[in-house]
């Protein structure tokens, strides 16, 4: 196994024998190592199979500012991932919550907490995920001692949602982008108007519906749980997002056969209000 390129004293590319580009991590596997020697194959701990052109580089820029601990601490923390969920992370997971973490324990050092809006949907609608991410808290505190809240358990849990989407399953990724983009175009012609894409609740709002549209794809039931009292002001209170949450539904029953929730009509319409309503005061 030659070195084809060293990305750091403990991580080189080289290739394997399928001809696959891969990223071999070690300590000190490439100390006074050259492009075009031998890998010392007896000090590899982990490979990575690079799939996607231009992760080994991506890889590489991050290592330079990343100390090496986050690495660790992410490759424990798929690892983990992966004998738990039931789908394959993607390779560029590695290196996405890599950076994810160096930057959230930096923020932490310096007494910076970010409440994620969306920890609630996240632990109510991915439990999977959530697990794995508690888990990763507990792993971040056993490697650096930092103790984490579960706003940040919530964004790794993100992450593994997203890096499914980004795997080989590419059906299921054109499937998620084609629906959320279709459920955008009614709220906009409902309302007559274009959205602020660089808004808060703009972002809130795409996220909530790629949460939505990841969960028809994996066949995911969620039970009602908004009694009627609450579902009625809703729909009372937010007439008009209702109404475009009403069309909506009826785009979903007709094209996927999906009769969406309680719960989910109730969660889009304030979604649909936020975003409608913020951009009409604007």
């Amino acid at each position: 196994m030659e070195i084809r390129k060293i990305l750091n004293n403990n991580v080189v590319v080289s290739n394997n024998e399928a001809d696959q580009e891969i990223v071999v991590m070690g300590r000190g596997l490439a100390f006074k190592k050259k492009v075009g020697e031998e890998v010392d194959t007896s000090k590899i701990e982990k490979t990575f199979v690079l799939e996607k052109q231009g992760t080994a580089d991506k890889l590489g820029q991050l290592l330079r500012d990343t100390p090496a601990v986050y690495l660790d601490i992410s490759s424990k923390i798929m690892d983990y991932a992966q004998s738990l969920l039931p789908y394959k992370l993607d390779e560029y997971l590695y290196v996405a919550l890599t950076d994810h973490l160096s930057f959230a324990i930096s923020r932490h050092e310096q007494g910076i907490e970010l409440k994620n809006q969306l920890l609630w949907e996240i632990r109510k609608y991915y439990k999977q995920e959530f697990q794995v991410a508690l888990r990763a808290l507990d792993i971040i505190k056993e490697e650096t001692g930092i103790t984490l809240g579960e706003d940040e358990a919530a964004s790794i849990a993100l992450h593994l949602v997203n890096s499914q989407l980004s795997s080989d399953n590419m059906a299921s990724a054109v499937q998620v982008t084609e629906m959320v983009n279709n459920i955008l175009n009614i709220v906009k012609y409902h309302f007559k108007m274009e959205l602020d894409e660089d808004s808060v609740n703009y972002e809130r709002f795409l996220t909530h519906l790629r949460f939505f549209a990841v969960r028809f794809v994996r066949k995911e039931k969620l039970e009602d749980s908004v009694d009627d009292f609450l579902f009625d002001q809703i729909r009372q209170k937010y007439e008009d997002a209702f109404e475009a949450t009403r069309k909506v539904a009826l785009y979903l029953e007709r094209n996927y056969e999906w009769l969406i929730s309680r719960d989910e009509q109730v969660y889009l319409t304030v979604h649909i209000h936020r975003v409608s309503q913020r951009q009409q005061i604007s």
